[in-house]
């Protein structure tokens, strides 16, 4: 199962290869783990990394393209060869094709989209919410910290959606209309109108709980309200909010008004309407929804973020170099980016925090963040944000 890039005849290119290919056999390894454990159908996990991560084919699609059998033979090698855990066969890898793992609800019959949506923050993902929702004609109240945040967020959406109608995927009055459903400001009292609050501030525990202590206080008991957390606990974000029954996940991914994936993730004690409610404006926004449970990273970081860190050890030990590694994977497994570039892509400093979040839930090797990683981000490399990563600059 050599990735299909010919080896330019040299040592290095080679050992890109084959780090390339114990990379994609981990992922698609932890997959199978993760539908062992019953977190998700074998369907939502494809669904999951195809959507979350642009890849062409969910692990299962790949495992069943490439052949369970010979994927199975691989890990044992590898496992053989290096003694690494990761590659120990999980379970499932053979089992019969029928899926075990429960699957998402279907959305739910007559359930309405919010009729006003409150965001609160102000944030690249705070903009890219409240503009998905208003492109598809969901008035929004966006409030921010300060009125200076509330016109720099106006600023971000304006010029996203700018972009969105030379890119031809809007017109100008389509534009218009938009940014006019968005209301700006920096005053909290109109979410109390509001049927869905989500809160989008820094990814930061202690933060996101006094957010939800005001918003418990503020909010109309029927109010549904969520984090856009992407790798903390939302019963532990959420909890200070009271009305456990109406607090749920909503993981949006970046950039929010283009990616269609949403993780929706269920409390310890949310209820069916709150759930509903969720599902239906993600389906007004024209997302796809795929349910987790409340874990650390969810679905897709945690299995992206294992693989990203194994890629950057790979190099640290001087197996591969990025260049080299992305472009293995790339021509051999078909995904739209190698680790490298896909780490400039989402930041090297933010893929830093994801894995210590990770790494302090798990405490798994696979989540330690790598020396190289953390000497990176300290010399301010921070990948296509300011121009300095792995690949870029």
């Amino acid at each position: 199962m050599t990735p299909g890039r010919k080896a330019a005849g040299t040592a290095l290119a080679e050992q890109c290869d084959a780090v390339a290919e114990a990379l994609v056999l981990g992922h698609l390894n932890r997959a199978v783990a993760l539908h062992d454990e019953g977190a998700a159908s074998r369907a939502d996990l494809d669904t999951a990394m195809r959507l979350g991560c642009g890849l062409p084919e969910g692990p299962f699609g790949a495992i069943d393209r490439l052949g369970p059998d010979r994927v199975h033979r691989r890990l044992v090698t590898l496992l053989a060869r290096t003694g690494d855990p990761a590659f120990a066969p999980a379970a499932g890898l053979l089992a019969a094709r029928p899926d075990a793992g429960p699957a998402s609800a279907a959305d739910p019959v007559g359930a309405a989209a919010p009729a006003r949506l409150g965001v609160l923050g102000s944030g690249t993902m705070a903009g890219g919410i409240a503009e998905a929702a208003a492109r598809a004609g969901v008035p929004v109240v966006l409030v921010a910290r300060a009125p200076e945040s509330a016109q720099r967020a106006r600023t971000g959406v304006d010029g996203s959606l700018d972009r969105a109608v030379r890119r031809g995927r809007a017109t100008r009055q389509d534009a218009a209309d938009a940014l006019a459903r968005i209301r700006f400001g920096a005053d909290p009292a109109p979410l109390a109108d509001c049927d869905l609050v989500v809160e989008a501030v820094a990814e930061d525990e202690r933060v996101k709980r006094e957010v939800f202590a005001r918003l418990g206080a503020l909010c109309a008991p029927g109010a549904v309200l969520a984090t856009s957390t992407s790798s903390l606990s939302v019963a532990r974000c959420t909890e200070p909010a009271g009305r456990p029954e109406r607090l749920v996940g909503l993981h949006f991914f970046n950039p929010a008004p283009v990616m269609r994936l949403v993780e929706l993730v269920r409390g310890p004690a949310t209820g069916g309407p709150a759930l509903a409610a969720a599902r239906a404006l993600c389906g007004r926004l024209g997302k796809t929804v795929v349910e987790s449970p409340d874990r650390t990273g969810f679905l897709v970081n945690y299995l992206l973020f294992a693989y990203l860190a194994r890629a950057v050890r790979a190099v640290e030990r001087g197996d591969a170099d990025p260049a080299g590694t992305d472009a293995a994977v790339e021509s051999g497994f078909g995904f739209p980016l190698g680790p490298f570039a896909l780490l400039d892509t989402i930041g090297l400093d933010v893929s830093l925090a994801i894995l210590e979040q990770l790494h302090e839930a798990y405490r798994e090797p696979d989540f330690e963040p790598p020396r190289l990683l953390r000497e990176a981000v300290a010399q301010g490399l921070l990948g296509r944000k300011n121009g300095r990563g792995f690949r870029t600059g």
